[in-house]
């Protein structure tokens, strides 16, 4: 078991859904939901038939104060709370830079006023080589939580940043949106049928902050090897025909989560390999 007592910023979200399971599953005996959304907190507390290792704070990672009252008595934290949408952040930098920067700050200082042992931030593919103002507010935060090793001394909390694209099938990503758009006979939008993505499933994404949180001995920045789809290729494998509106100044046509590791030349998966994998997702 990677800790007994953990919180997880963004605990509604879908990774903080699958992780608080994950969780549980592996033995911890406290588990803190932080999150903004009263509504998801019911309806999450509600699938977890009200297990009672869950604890449910409603609180923003903007509030240092209330960080630090929820991290009382926590071993590890996983921050997974951001402002992730990249359309969102072009139109509204500023409060992009409120959440995911100031935020980061917030939880950097909170641990170690709680005195946690250990952090785990979830970044993003994002962050390398950023044109968004997303990519620049998740590269800040990865510098961030890598310089906050040592800064209270030798025992202070330990840092460290798992680097992944989105996970397949997550809130508000293109798999359900097509979905979405196909069950109610919508032609779905895409960017440029070329795009190149990485594919990540949530139970690897889950893993891998797992087995980081497990070993870290603080400044890690985890990167997995993953496959990538066209995004062609993808529309073909659900069965939608989108209008490709081109691409957006602020998305880029290929991903990279570090030097060599990039989309377009990592290994391309089938239109039949996508097929039967969007069956499990």
């Amino acid at each position: 078991m990677i800790a007994k007592r953990i919180l997880v910023t963004g605990g509604t979200g879908s990774f903080g859904t699958a992780f608080v399971r994950k969780a549980l599953e592996r033995g911890a005996t406290r588990v803190c939901v932080f999150s903004r959304g009263e509504h998801r907190q019911a309806t999450m507390r509600e699938e977890f038939d009200n297990d009672e290792r869950i604890r449910w704070f409603i609180g923003d990672v903007r509030d240092r104060t209330r960080l630090t009252r929820a991290m009382e008595g926590i071993d590890l934290v996983i921050h997974a709370a951001a402002l992730k949408r990249i359309e969102v952040g072009h139109y509204n930098p500023i409060e992009m830079v409120r959440t995911n920067v100031d935020g980061a700050i917030n939880v950097i200082e909170a641990a170690q006023d709680a005195g946690v042992e250990r952090v785990v931030a979830i970044s993003s593919d994002k962050a390398y080589q950023p044109i968004s103002a997303y990519g620049f507010s998740k590269a800040m935060a990865e510098a961030l939580f890598l310089a906050a090793n040592g800064t209270v001394g030798q025992y202070g909390p330990c840092f460290s940043v798992v680097r992944y694209g989105n996970v397949a099938g997550s809130a508000g990503s293109v798999i359900p949106l097509w979905r979405h758009c196909k069950e109610h006979r919508i032609t779905p939008n895409g960017t440029d049928p070329d795009c190149t993505r990485f594919w990540m499933r949530m139970d690897q994404a889950v893993d891998l902050v797992m087995d980081t949180a497990g070993t870290m001995i603080g400044g890690e920045l985890a990167i997995p090897t993953l496959p990538a789809y066209r995004l062609a290729d993808l529309a073909e494998a659900m069965g939608v025909e989108p209008h490709w509106n081109g691409l957006p100044t602020w998305e880029k046509k290929h991903e990279c989560m570090g030097p060599g590791n990039c989309s377009d030349t990592a290994r391309r998966m089938t239109v039949e390999e996508l097929k039967e994998k969007i069956e499990y997702v």
